[in-house]
């Protein structure tokens, strides 16, 4: 491994990630042709944490868990930062409990807390998983009272994680936006995939709970920025009609359909307050007790035995800044009888893909869909309803994703540059693992569902973004 240390910047660099219905049969979506690996840029700005004492402990961020020993996440105004927040450090460190893949270069921005006299700092890289831990060139000087940015290249054939080091105990160092550029897969997993590890136990289980909706103060907005449907309405839905029945569950909306027992499409919106982890993966299905009394109550065990898993449409990695926030993505009108392969798979990695958007300092919005009848799940077999023909499989899983960077006035910020990905996939188990393969347009999905999506831009602004087939950097 051969590691140079490039340069530093006497200016603070902020970067950003280059560029979270009709009955029809599955289709047939062309793969395109083989692409070399795409670039990446990650950055671990540290402003969705809170850590106020030195003690030594793991902490989830957005890029992953770290472990602070003897530092924390400050806030003062002595604290060299940008933005809000920034790791202050004394005698300790702060080390990567992951690894990334595919580095080619690590940017540290880092500086003086207040008025401390001058020190040194190291920072240092494993190859093995973090059993050890070597000295990437000299120590670092730092004389800095505003915050700069090293860039440091690296070399390395396999995944690494890193560790920075410092040894006076008199004085405080500030760091902040690490960012992580490289090519290929990162390997970086923001927050923890929808998987479905219920789906197949030995025994049946034995409650089958339903619960009502807890709303919190962190839901978003029932109208504006960061609203769930800022964008539209895409099937009409309202509360009359039950097969296209508006449902409002402030951590996202959706039209649900009583005789499918699932919804058409959920809408949501994505930044970094959103996947803030206060609160781990809960796993709490449920039925949702707020559903009108002639509908159909899909249960927690309405999918067991079906070889399908119980499919997020708003994932649960999405929603982790609170208890309630997290549950409400567990309650069973959110869910879909999807494809283990499928949902665990290609689904996972962009779902993920999503989340590192905003890590990266963007803000999402999505609709999720589903349409058609019959999907093949775990057992090789085209199955069309589970659960004694109460609940639909679909044939296909669609998403829309309206990728902004972060601000204000965000319909207002959409042009006709602005960036929109559209997936449309066979809801098979044998499907192939790389989502890119799915890329479509937003118009393509709108001929297969019959919706009018991004219905609120503007008429020449949808146009060109939907018709516009993103390329999957």
């Amino acid at each position: 491994m051969r590691i140079k240390h490039l340069l530093i910047y006497s200016s603070l660099v902020i970067f950003s990630l280059a560029g979270c219905s009709k009955q029809i049969t599955s289709d047939a979506i062309e793969a395109p042709i083989e692409k070399l690996p795409e670039n990446y840029k990650i950055t671990e700005d540290f402003e969705n944490v809170t850590k106020t004492g030195y003690a030594a402990a793991d902490i989830s961020i957005s890029t992953g868990s770290w472990n602070f020993d003897d530092a924390l996440v400050g806030d003062l105004a002595a604290d060299l930062k940008n933005g809000k927040k920034s790791v202050r450090m004394r005698t300790g460190k702060i080390t990567m409990n992951f690894d990334v893949a595919g580095l080619k270069t690590l940017y540290i921005s880092h500086g003086k807390y207040g008025k401390d006299a001058d020190f040194t700092w190291q920072l240092l890289i494993s190859e093995d998983g973090g059993t050890t831990f070597t000295r990437l060139g000299a120590e670092i000087q730092e004389k800095n009272t505003t915050l700069v940015t090293d860039s440091f290249k690296i070399d390395a054939k396999g995944k690494v994680r890193f560790q920075i080091k410092k040894t006076s105990a008199t004085v405080r160092l500030n760091i902040d936006d690490i960012v992580f550029k490289g090519t290929g897969e990162s390997g970086i997993i923001v927050g923890t995939p929808d998987t479905d590890p219920g789906e197949y136990p030995s025994t049946p289980p034995t409650s089958d709970p339903s619960r009502d909706l807890i709303i919190g103060a962190d839901a978003q907005p029932a109208t504006g920025d960061d609203s769930n449907a800022l964008f539209g309405n895409p099937s009409s839905a309202n509360g009359l009609t039950p097969d296209n029945y508006l449902l409002d569950m402030s951590y996202y909306v959706q039209s649900y359909s009583s005789s499918r027992g699932t919804p058409n499409w959920v809408s949501w919106h994505l930044d970094p307050k959103t996947i803030t982890q206060v609160t781990k993966r809960l796993d709490n299905f449920a039925g949702y007790s707020g559903l009108p009394s002639n509908f159909y109550q899909v249960s927690n065990t309405s999918y067991y035995n079906s070889g399908f898993d119980r499919g997020h449409n708003c994932p649960s990695a999405d929603r982790t800044s609170s208890t309630a926030a997290n549950g409400a993505t567990f309650l069973m009108t959110n869910m879909i009888p999807q494809a283990p392969n499928n949902n665990q798979k290609p689904w996972a990695d962009f779902e993920n893909y999503l989340r590192s958007q905003v890590v990266s300092g963007n803000e999402v919005y999505i609709i999720m869909g589903s349409y058609g009848t019959g999907g093949i799940g775990k057992s090789g077999a085209l199955t069309t309803t589970i659960d004694n023909g109460k609940i639909t499989v679909p044939s296909n899983v669609w998403k829309v994703a309206l990728i902004i960077p972060n601000g204000n006035g965000d319909a207002s910020r959409v042009s006709t540059s602005t960036r929109v990905i559209a997936l449309n996939t066979p809801n098979v188990n044998t499907i192939d693992t790389d989502w890119k393969k799915y890329i479509v347009t937003v118009r393509d999905i709108e001929k297969s569902t019959g919706y009018n999506l991004l219905s609120a831009l503007p008429q020449g602004v949808q146009d060109v973004i939907e018709s516009r087939k993103d390329a999957g950097n």
